[in-house]
């Protein structure tokens, strides 16, 4: 595993946006950084693959622990939400069933998991189509470990039958241009998958009494939202979930594997795991990460070592709850800590991103491509 100083193609800008990736460049630098690019040989990238593959069976088996031992006060999950979550792991209804998983890793010792992104998972586009449209042309005839789009085309057909004619897609007005960008993309593969859809904002969805509707009063029967499930559940319609008919792209069962109170529950499952790092519900001696069981983007992160904070984050979250896991010694190269964004569609690994940034991957870090050696 090695990191490859380059040279930017001088027209990156417009590549990328011609492929509609318009959230490149944050607070005057670039978010897609082809200044450096990582490079594996296949042994490391099939370990990563085993590593992810591995994990999705770990988080199958905690995930059905969760349920039958009905730990979800662990989680904040309100009461009203329980018998939801329980009906749609059993039922199985229909899902991409993709997700990130974020993973420290050395090139030599086994990958570790820092956490399941799988609920609102984003820097997809730069992972599945901007990276690779990079390696064609900087490093052609060279592979990169990709097939994230090509995976999730294979997923919206295997979907498509039992979806109705128009799917919505959701996220929310305010906020971040990543998630439009992300939701467009998901639009994409999914008409090319057979499915069309209507793209609207979070707060345009209506209620007519017995269903969600959109601002034409037409009715929401499935719904893909990039828009947390706790955030759903505590908006003012959110005890409406349970009455409407409406089928849930991704369905309500995610909120359990993209809660960090998986993370101890997996622990305590499968001690010394070598996928796994310690967590605990509980304070821990020695280095550790301490984290909020439901923030994003690294907010409210501090980071322990020799007894002190050397490194924490700010946000709004923290009221509810917080794991402590042990801190893993990312690879630093000259002040870049990589962090492996590893994807995987229905228990499939189908690809990886790389995002650098510090002790802390916030959403000020980077992501950079990769490539496969020989």
């Amino acid at each position: 595993m090695e990191r490859l100083p380059l040279t930017p193609r001088p027209d990156w800008r417009e590549r990328v946006e011609a492929l509609g990736f318009v959230w490149h460049t944050a607070d005057g630098q670039p978010y897609w950084n082809e200044a450096a690019c990582y490079r594996f040989d296949r042994a490391q990238v099939r370990e990563i693959e085993q590593a992810t593959e591995e994990l999705y069976r770990l988080c199958l088996e905690a995930g059905q622990h969760i349920i039958d031992r009905d730990l979800f006060h662990r989680f904040g999950i309100p009461d009203f939400a329980v018998p939801l979550i329980r009906k749609a792991w059993d039922e199985e209804p229909p899902a991409l069933n993709y997700g990130r998983f974020d993973l420290g890793y050395d090139g030599v010792s086994p990958p570790k998991m820092f956490e399941f992104n799988c609920d609102t998972p984003i820097s997809l586009l730069e992972a599945a189509v901007i990276q690779w449209d990079w390696l064609e042309a900087v490093f052609p005839g060279r592979d990169q470990f990709n097939r994230i789009h090509d995976a999730l085309i294979a997923r919206w057909r295997e979907l498509a039958p039992r979806l109705p004619l128009r799917v919505h897609f959701t996220h929310a007005e305010e906020g971040a241009a990543e998630d439009a960008v992300t939701v467009a993309y998901m639009r994409d593969v999914a008409r090319e998958g057979g499915v069309d859809s209507v793209q609207l904002p979070i707060e345009a969805i209506g209620w007519d009494g017995q269903c969600f509707v959109d601002p034409e009063g037409r009715r929401i029967v499935a719904l893909y939202h990039l828009y947390p499930w706790e955030w759903l559940v505590a908006e003012d319609f959110g005890r409406q979930i349970a009455q409407a008919p409406t089928q849930w792209i991704e369905p309500i069962w995610k909120m359990i594997w993209s809660n960090k109170a998986l993370l101890p529950i997996l622990w305590e499952l499968f001690p010394d795991h070598p996928n796994l790092l310690e967590a605990s519900f509980e304070p821990m001696a020695g280095d550790h990460a301490r984290k909020p069981i439901l923030a994003r983007e690294g907010a409210n992160v501090s980071i322990v070592k020799d007894g002190r904070v050397v490194e924490a984050t700010g946000g709004d979250y923290g009221d509810e709850g917080h794991v402590w896991q042990r801190l893993y010694d990312l690879p630093d190269f000259d002040g870049h800590r990589p962090v492996i964004g590893s994807w995987v569609v229905d228990g499939e690994a189908v690809g990886m991103g790389i995002r650098e940034a510090g002790l802390i991957t916030g959403n000020a870090a980077r992501f950079a491509p990769h490539l496969i050696r020989g």
